[in-house]
């Protein structure tokens, strides 16, 4: 008996042996002439069958996030949508289904024929998006509820991650994400070459997005695969999977210094106001975090100008002249040259004499000193502190003051989890005082034979001036440290997705190397100048407000499309007393002879600084 049930198994083995191998032959090697896999060379046949069956949607990239300091998020959320899978026409037919269709139409909106006609015609699986929409449609509490009263195959609720928040806020400062493959291919050779990434990849197109970019960018997609036959019919019992990198501690995220609660009333004052172009930088005064970065027009990244049009500039970084806020640097040049005093008296009866330039006081301010010429902005009397001045002294000057130079902070060498040096606001520009050759021998020799013209029209923040609005900023906090230089930052560290810090970006200090510093008892004469312009000088209109500040105002002389133009601008700090915040606030283009609209932006602000964080 043993005997007999060992060749019985015997024979049961050698059978399934036999189907085993029969199996394999027919999926590893081509059939007969007659066959469809005819035609197909044995690997490829196989991957196209693999193709056949599994259809999958990208349901989050994977790309690491940015919050604010407190934690709140600043880009990325995620909600249900309906997704769509292709479907053999077949599994429509049954009039149950039918039905189905007619219903789920319904809730969303569409007619019968044209959701149908679209499922038909779907080649591979996508997100309902409606009409005139880029992003898929959020569905709400109660169409999860009508759609999962439907049982119709190839259509589903799933999770997607959406990057930008509604609303978007620090938009030009996060940046964006699109599509550049001349920048993968010079940035990420090696991945390219191994399959990890594709031309066709999305990556940080501008601001922190783009810095950020090699560490935000992931480990891979999370996918749902749905699952047909051969000729596309689902295969029932499969159902969805899905498919994500296995590993705690991605996606990275990104905490920035901005206070988003502030940030979102900044953003809505700023509209409020009609500030059609420029910006409102808020800089804490006490290490220059970047506390909240405005920059008009608005930019929604769902919808770029393909041409690069103004809303994907961040004004906050784009060099501008500054006007009369530079005199600050010109008497702080002709403070430390030993040139002028504070107390020193000038005239001004309204015109320079020569150059063209008048003040801009019809009839002048008559004796005033240096400290009133401050308060007054006075062209007059910054013009002839210019002229004695050497184009050396006032650039060295305003480099110390952390002027014509990036200023943002960054790293002198490559980043230990880097391949190059890391700046975390790319676009920002240095600015200039005065406009040499590229290049030039003589540069020295240039800046000290400089013609009397061009510093009397420098010293004002003309000609070739510039300055954007972070650099004001940091000046005035570069004038309540002292004279010492920070760098503004607007990320504090990266953090693993388990909440560990991958690094940490400390608040650091400017390099002095080749600038210098000014002597802190000039940086006090200073700002005791802008206390006084908002006393009893042009800044007087917005001496009543929450806190007690201090500032000083600028108009620049431009031009757009041949007609005169004015930049408006307003940098100062506040409270006096205890100062917490600097400010800069630019309104660019504004028409002729129009009140400075910065100098109220610049009171407002301050005003919702002391609601937002009293004393």
């Amino acid at each position: 008996m043993p005997r007999r049930f060992f060749w019985i198994a015997m024979s049961f083995t050698v059978i399934f042996a036999i189907y085993t191998i029969r199996l394999a032959f027919l999926q590893l090697f081509s059939f007969g002439a007659s066959t469809p896999a005819a035609a197909l060379h044995h690997a490829d046949w196989r991957k196209s069958s693999v193709a056949q069956r599994q259809h999958s949607l990208v349901l989050d990239t994977g790309r690491g996030d940015f919050v604010d300091r407190s934690g709140r998020p600043l880009t990325g959320e995620t909600y249900m949508a309906l997704a769509f899978f292709p479907v053999a026409a077949g599994a429509h037919a049954a009039a149950e289904t039918k039905e189905q269709i007619r219903q789920l139409a319904g809730m969303l909106g569409v007619s019968y024929s044209s959701l149908e006609q679209y499922w038909h015609q779907l080649k591979a699986p996508e997100f309902w998006h409606g009409a005139g929409s880029r992003q898929p449609r959020k569905l709400t509490d109660s169409e999860l509820k009508q759609l999962s009263a439907l049982s119709l195959d190839g259509v589903q609720a799933l999770p997607y991650r959406h990057r930008y928040l509604p609303g978007y806020y620090a938009a030009q400062a996060i940046g964006y994400i699109s599509q550049h493959p001349e920048r993968i291919s010079a940035q990420y050779p090696l991945e390219l070459a191994a399959g990890k990434r594709s031309l066709k990849d999305q990556i940080g197109g501008a601001g922190l997005e783009r810095s950020l970019d090699e560490w935000l960018r992931g480990l891979g997609q999370t996918t749902a695969m749905f699952f047909t036959d051969g000729q596309n019919r689902p295969m029932h019992g499969l159902g969805i999977r899905y498919f994500r990198p296995d590993n705690e501690r991605y996606p990275l995220q990104a905490v920035t210094t901005i206070d988003l609660p502030l940030q979102q009333q900044l953003e809505k004052y700023a509209d409020q106001m009609h500030l059609i172009e420029g910006a409102i930088v808020v800089l804490d005064a006490s290490n220059a975090d970047i506390v909240a970065m405005v920059s008009r027009p608005s930019q929604n990244p769902e919808q770029l100008s393909s041409s690069g049009g103004l809303e994907t500039v961040n004004h906050a970084l784009k060099a501008e002249p500054p006007g009369s806020v530079f005199k600050l640097v010109t008497e702080a040049a002709a403070l430390e040259a030993g040139v002028a005093s504070e107390h020193e008296t000038f005239e001004c009866n309204g015109e320079y004499g020569k150059y063209g330039l008048s003040c801009w006081k019809e009839g002048g301010h008559g004796k005033l000193t240096l400290k009133e010429g401050l308060a007054q902005s006075c062209n007059i009397v910054f013009a002839t502190v210019a002229e004695r001045l050497s184009g050396e002294q006032l650039q060295r000057t305003a480099l110390a003051l952390g002027i014509g130079r990036q200023v943002g902070w960054s790293t002198a060498r490559p980043h230990k989890l880097m391949h190059h040096k890391l700046r975390l606001l790319p676009e920002e520009e240095g600015g200039t005082v005065f406009r040499l050759p590229d290049g030039a021998d003589n540069a020295a020799s240039q800046l000290e034979e400089m013609d009397g013209g061009v510093m009397a029209q420098s010293g004002i923040g003309q000609r070739d001036v510039r300055m954007t609005p972070l650099q004001a900023a940091n000046l005035v906090v570069t004038l309540l440290h002292g004279g010492e230089v920070l760098e503004p930052r607007i990320v504090s560290e990266v953090r693993y997705a388990n909440g560990l810090a991958m690094t940490k970006l400390k608040p650091k200090k400017a390099p002095k190397s080749g600038y210098g510093q000014i002597n802190p008892a000039t940086a006090r004469k200073l700002l005791r100048g802008m206390e006084a312009v908002v006393d009893h000088g042009t800044g007087k209109s917005i001496r009543d407000g929450i806190w007690t500040v201090a500032g000083k105002s600028g108009t620049a002389e431009v031009e757009r499309q041949g007609a005169p133009r004015n930049h408006q601008w307003f940098a100062g700090y506040g409270p006096v007393k205890h100062p917490r915040y600097a400010v800069a606030v630019l309104s660019e283009y504004r028409p002729v002879n129009s009140p400075n609209q910065a100098t109220r932006l610049f009171r407002g602000v301050m005003d919702l600084l002391a609601e937002h964080e009293p004393l």
